[in-house]
């Protein structure tokens, strides 16, 4: 029955075996916050272990609180298309009470969506690909509205959220002045006997698309020239035929314009634009000329009101038909055979013409109204908020931010932390960034998105910060002065501070400023806990390895064993890093691990790029101060034991002579750290790394005189002599002695032909470009298929274990 749950295709079938499920497991909606525990104690099966997974990786996230940051919130949703689902699953995971309203009893929308690289990591990490198996295969980067649909219902019920289909949200009913009752804010709805009528909820979001039903959201209209869309949605039988098209990612008149000359030549067809998707239907969407649609006897007389001249009235819908079949086959070539209509939810042939040019955007994107003492949250999300212009794919991406910015107001809003008017100024500003966002304008780590702005915008601190004064008119009674009263300051740090400081602190670029992000490091790292391991730089302080695997053990100890790890070996502490950092942490590198350790002076800028992606993972957890774990302490019999570390005790009186006297319990540190037994039972790899003397006290030396410069040297030969004497105790063949190098001016270094070139088209990477896999770097598009061609994802790919091997 789970079985059939996941494959089902429609809206009536997911319902269908939904409630089924639900009466097999004996669960019913009444208790929201253990519907899912209740859910997965009782499925077991193989294939629901792997979405309870995706689930509760996303739902530890820690904005969530574990599902108690809105535990006390009530969330009615207007609206069951994809950004009001994706918002209802939000607040599932935040802990409220998620309820949403359709006025349909079906999915019928075909159009396909153009996904955004980031939409695609956030729908796999909620299953989609278990619900769906060709989502996001190879190459494919869209998917069809009905298909989404069906993908985020699924989610939301076993979420336990309420979706109630052939249900209209018709008006709000304020709460009325006798609160004897204590009743709040409902909602009038179509059929006025449904269940959905006697709920009260606290947040209210808007959905329902650019008709939008609720009140105080004013649109603004963006014109520009005329431009006329057509859209047509064909049959996909799936035959070896059709599978065979190539699609149409996007052609321009002023890319090609030897393609629309020869399609206007040979039919009579002018267009601007074409794009063609295959998916569960053969989607086309053009933009035709005007004068070319009164010569094919598509619009029947010329209006100057745009809207009467596409009206249905003026279009003659045959020669429409005609006229979008003959331009789906001249782009094709002629290799969909027989093209048949699909239909709409009308019954009728799936076709539209629209002007595109014409968009609206809501001038407010959240509102408070308060009433007898109760306060309502609203906002939209979705083509409700900001109509998408079509050319750009921008309509899902978009809607899906928006939803991640009003699930953080939400949460905010229930927390208390903050006046209402600031979380109305926050919500605002962020607001003010929704259209201009683009692929390129997002933070690149997909995986760490989450309903923090700062994860995916990079530039907030450009924007212009509303004040709280700017936005009162979004405010609907209420006490001015109790508006104006002040957050006690310990819970104001705890809400809007953490964004305005992020918001400063982070370039336009997402990098963090050099400055900020080497102290960042030098706290972590500067501690005595970590041998071997002072920062002062971003380049030689590096170039061991140590460093790094002292960051990841610093907030993630299970990964790494610091302890086994030797200063004599930094090729091998750098691949580690740079492999546990990409496989568990979603850090891809932009060196490889031979750059690093190889080269005299590792590159400034690769590095602080691949640092910066640790600040953003790890900047808002707290600064360990936990010392390493270590085996046992030195007891009373082992201090008369023989061992080399009497051996060389002579170069400890050294190393005390040259730099500093060792105080008491300095020594008792050191000897924390060391574990001795009788000489044929040595732990010689940790003797080896606890005989090699520290270069903290030679990297911080302060300027000095020509008598501590030789002390310095000193320090070097007593570190080579140690080096030396712990290799022949392992038996190993001693280690080469430090090389002194002179001190002078800086050199560029030679570029590394490991991470500077493409492996593929062996032309020069840049850093910002820069893609890893299999221990080789690429530009984006040169990952292909060495079979088919076709561009291959990071996240998709398969790779021969040759060291040539191919993917």
């Amino acid at each position: 029955l789970f079985d059939q749950f996941v494959n089902a295709v429609t809206c009536k079938s997911v319902f269908n075996t939904f409630h089924e499920l639900c009466t097999v497991l004996g669960l019913q909606h009444v208790d929201h916050h253990n519907f899912y525990k209740c859910l997965k104690s009782r499925l077991t099966s193989w294939r629901a272990k792997s979405i309870w997974d995706k689930f509760d990786k996303r739902a530890a996230h820690r904005d969530y609180r574990g599902g108690a940051a809105c535990a006390d919130t009530r969330v009615l949703i207007i609206g069951a298309g994809p950004c009001g689902l994706r918002m209802a699953i939000e607040a599932a995971f935040l802990g409220a009470k998620t309820v949403v309203v359709e006025k349909r009893d079906r999915f019928s929308r075909n159009n396909v969506l153009h996904l955004w690289p980031f939409l695609i990591t956030d729908l796999k990490n909620l299953g989609a690909k278990k619900f769906f198996g060709k989502f996001a295969a190879g190459a494919i980067d869209h998917i069809s509205i009905r298909q989404l649909q069906c993908i985020l219902l699924k989610v939301a019920l076993l979420l336990g959220v309420e979706v109630h289909v052939n249900v209209g949200f018709s008006c709000l009913i304020e709460p009325p002045e006798d609160q004897t009752d204590h009743i709040g804010w409902r909602c009038k709805i179509d059929p006025e006997n449904h269940p959905v009528s006697e709920y009260q909820f606290d947040v209210l979001v808007g959905a329902d698309g650019k008709r939008n039903t609720l009140s105080g959201f004013t649109r603004k209209e963006f014109r520009g020239k005329l431009a006329i869309a057509i859209t047509a949605n064909f049959i996909n039988k799936n035959t070896t035929a059709e599978a065979s098209v190539e699609e149409i990612s996007g052609v321009a008149f002023i890319f090609n314009q030897k393609f629309f000359t020869d399609l206007k030549d040979k039919t009579g067809i002018d267009l601007e634009n074409i794009v063609y998707y295959k998916d569960e239907t053969h989607y086309f969407v053009m933009t035709a000329k005007k004068q070319s649609l009164f010569a094919k006897g598509v619009l029947k007389e010329d209006y100057a009101d745009t809207i009467q001249l596409l009206s249905r009235e003026n279009v003659n819908q045959d020669a429409l038909m005609a006229y979008a079949k003959e331009a789906a086959n001249v782009s094709t070539n002629y290799q969909l055979p027989n093209l048949e209509f699909a239909v709409n939810h009308y019954g009728q042939a799936d076709l539209a013409m629209f002007d595109f040019t014409s968009m609206f955007a809501a001038e407010n994107s959240s509102r408070v109204v308060e009433k007898n003492g109760h306060k309502l949250l609203m906002g939209i999300v979705g083509d409700s908020l900001l109509e998408p212009f079509w050319p750009t794919g921008s309509g899902c991406a978009r809607g899906f931010l928006g939803a991640f910015d009003t699930a953080w107001m939400i949460k905010n809003w229930a927390a208390g932390k903050m006046r209402p008017l600031e979380i109305l100024a926050e919500r605002e500003s962020i607001f003010q960034l929704l259209s201009q966002t683009t692929p390129e304008s997002l933070h690149k780590l997909h995986s760490h998105y989450s309903i923090d702005p700062n994860t995916r915008y990079p530039n907030l601190n450009t924007i212009r910060i509303l004040k709280p004064s700017q936005v009162r008119h979004l405010y609907d009674g209420g006490d001015a002065k109790l508006l104006d009263e002040e957050i006690p300051s310990k819970r104001r740090k705890q809400g809007m501070v953490s964004f305005k400081t992020e918001m400063h602190i982070h370039s336009s670029n997402g990098l963090v400023d050099p400055y900020s992000l080497l102290r960042w490091c030098q706290k972590i790292l500067n501690n005595n806990i970590y041998r071997h391991v002072h920062i002062i730089d971003f380049t030689t302080s590096w170039k061991s390895g140590l460093a790094l695997c002292a960051l990841i053990h610093a907030f993630k100890p299970d990964l790494i064993n610091f302890n086994q790890l030797l200063e004599s070996n930094p090729l091998h502490n750098n691949q580690l890093a740079l492999t546990i950092a990409e496989k568990e942490l979603g850090i891809n590198p932009v060196m490889s691990a031979d750059d690093i350790a190889s080269s005299d002076i590792p590159d400034r800028l690769n590095m602080m790029a691949y640092l910066s992606q640790y600040y953003r993972v790890f900047r808002t957890e707290p600064v360990p101060l936990a010392p390493i774990v270590q085996t046992r302490s030195l007891s009373k019999d082992d201090k008369n034991t023989r061992s080399p570390k009497h051996r060389t005790s002579f170069l400890q009186k050294l190393k005390d002579k040259t730099f500093h006297k060792i105080t008491h319990e300095e020594k008792l540190e050191e000897h924390q750290h060391i574990e001795l037994t009788k000489y044929k039972k040595l732990p010689m790899d940790e003797i080896a790394n606890k005989l090699t003397v520290t270069n903290k006290a030679s990297t911080s030396y302060t300027p000095f005189s020509q008598k501590s410069k030789e002390e310095a040297q000193g320090a070097v030969s007593v570190n080579a002599m140690a080096e030396i004497l712990a290799a022949k105790f392992r038996g190993d063949v001693p280690a080469q002695p430090v090389v002194k190098r002179l001190k002078g001016t800086p050199t560029l270094a030679a570029a590394q032909p490991n991470s500077e070139f493409c492996k593929f088209c062996a032309k020069r990477v840049y850093i910002m470009e820069r893609m890893s896999a299999e221990g080789v770097f690429f530009h984006r598009g040169c990952l292909k298929c060495d079979f088919c061609g076709v561009i291959l994802r990071l996240n998709n790919y398969t790779a021969e274990r040759e060291p040539d091997g191919k993917f």
